[in-house]
């Protein structure tokens, strides 16, 4: 078996390891597991940590890919509710649908017994009005939020640089090979905006066959690239874990319009092998694997292109 995820995981990777260990399937064992990160504050790109939209809306995205069925559930934009990859694998549990937003994310969630709660943590919220205080004129503030929102895309940026995503791949006890992904999103987005997070294909792709991917950080970029999928393909075609990642690098970097930044890519095989590689996110990019055979989770450097 082997469990990877990014950095930000700590709160629930060992709650999936322990899930593994005991015999449970991948996927619910990393729901699990990315639940306890949604719920813990001070991870700031996911669940009650995040940062909000323009308006001072929390919108969660997050997905889940069964890679032995290659079914898959998500959820976009979706508001007062958490755990979002919870939700998404209910989507793809009790709907003939793969993706819910927004308003409709939000109803099926109360219907099948999600509880409403404030997501907005005190400490975003700060955060999130000083900086419009810093950017809009006395004028725009006592006319908020009915003021045009588009002039501000470049303006507020985030307040941590936070744009990256909780990504959990697996391969389980059952040789069954799994992703999961749950974010809040690009701080101070437009409202609805949807990054790679719920896109199958672009933030993540499983195939218990071949392997799996996930991507964190500029979502525009994998969804023009189809990122995730490229990989787990390139494998299926033949190519090595090592360069299905690189072909999917070299796809990236052949954009140059557009919004631009950098991306992790974090992928498994079906031999267990991965590869984390940092593209334009710069040194210190970090991860963490467990295996079977390993005394513990082990947190390590990913390369750096």
């Amino acid at each position: 078996m082997i469990l990877l995820a990014n950095s930000e995981a700590w709160p629930g990777f060992v709650e999936t390891v322990d899930r593994l260990n005991a015999g449970e399937h991948g996927l619910g064992a990393m729901v699990a597991g990315i639940s306890k990160v949604e719920h813990e504050v001070s991870v700031r790109s996911v669940g009650l940590g995040g940062w909000p939209n323009m308006l001072g809306e929390m919108e969660f995205d997050a997905g889940v890919m069964d890679g032995t069925t290659r079914d898959v559930g998500s959820v976009g934009a979706l508001r007062d509710i958490l755990p979002a990859a919870a939700l998404a694998q209910a989507v793809m549990q009790r709907l003939p649908h793969v993706m819910l937003t927004g308003d409709g994310a939000r109803r099926f969630a109360q219907e099948i017994g999600f509880p409403l709660e404030n997501t907005l943590f005190d400490d975003s919220k700060r955060v999130w009005w000083a900086r419009l205080e810093k950017e809009l004129t006395p004028e725009q503030l006592a006319a908020f939020p009915y003021i045009p929102l588009a002039p501000l895309s470049r303006t507020i940026t985030d307040p941590e640089r936070v744009r990256d995503t909780t990504v959990f791949l697996c391969r389980d006890g059952s040789t069954g090979i799994h992703a999961a992904t749950s974010t809040s999103g690009w701080a101070w987005k437009y409202p609805g905006r949807l990054g790679d997070s719920p896109i199958p294909g672009a933030g993540f792709y499983a195939d218990s066959r071949y392997g799996a991917a996930a991507c964190t950080h500029t979502g525009e970029m994998t969804m023009r690239c189809g990122t995730a999928r490229t990989v787990v393909l390139a494998m299926r075609l033949g190519h090595s874990l090592g360069d299905a990642v690189k072909l999917a690098v070299d796809e990236l970097s052949e954009l140059s319009t557009g919004f631009l930044g950098g991306v992790v890519i974090h992928a498994i095989d079906a031999q267990e092998n991965h590869k984390v590689v940092s593209f334009r996110c710069g040194e210190g990019i970090e991860y963490w694997l467990w295996q079977t055979g390993m005394p513990g989770p082990e947190r390590r450097l990913a390369e750096t292109l």
